[in-house]
């Protein structure tokens, strides 16, 4: 099948984020419900903080993208940094919710979208550049999430990647590589 190139970046721009998403979800998956509250210091933010935050943004940005502003009036961004000792169970659905609505947005979008003016606190950019902004964003939040998991789980905690010291072996097994690629249409 001959994609046009923006269907092939809107293609591979869900499919790296599904990836990062499934770090979070497999991070997720390791923790005990008191761990999403763990902060290694009072300048830190716990997972269930980042949680929060990453569901504000996702649902102010990418709710009604093409017609309005990506900061929406009823976004409390301040209020997301607040620990709110929320269930785990109640996070998850956050955390749902937000990743079924930006992905949703962007299973939206046509290849003539890219190139159509958006706003982010009444700043212009096009919606090719608002998406590169969240493949940065979002990913640098789960790496933080992935790391806090680490430090509570130390030594229990299960490899989301290429364990230490089996490189060699993984680059010589016959599986996929790229680990994003599992999730191609």
């Amino acid at each position: 099948m001959n994609l046009t190139p923006g269907e092939a970046f809107l293609q591979t721009a869900i499919k790296r984020l599904k990836y990062y998403k499934s770090l979070g979800d497999k991070t997720f998956s390791q923790l005990d419900p008191n761990d999403f509250h763990f902060t290694p210091d009072a300048e830190s933010n716990s997972i269930a903080v980042i949680i929060q935050h990453i569901w504000g943004n996702m649902m102010s940005r990418w709710t009604d993208v093409l017609n309005s502003d990506g900061e929406k009036p009823w976004r409390e961004r301040d209020l997301e940094f607040v620990e709110r000792k929320l269930p785990s169970a109640e996070l998850l659905n956050l955390w749902e919710e937000g990743w079924q609505c930006f992905l949703g947005a962007l299973e939206s979008f046509k290849e003539e979208d890219l190139l159509k003016t958006i706003t982010i606190r009444e700043e212009s950019l096009s919606l090719i550049d608002a998406i590169n902004r969240q493949l940065a964003h979002y990913p640098y939040h789960i790496g933080q999430i992935v790391f806090i998991g680490k430090m509570i789980k130390q030594a229990k905690w299960t490899s989301l990647s290429i364990p230490k010291g089996q490189s060699q072996q993984y680059n010589q097994s016959p599986e996929i590589k790229d680990p994003a690629k599992k999730f191609e249409k």
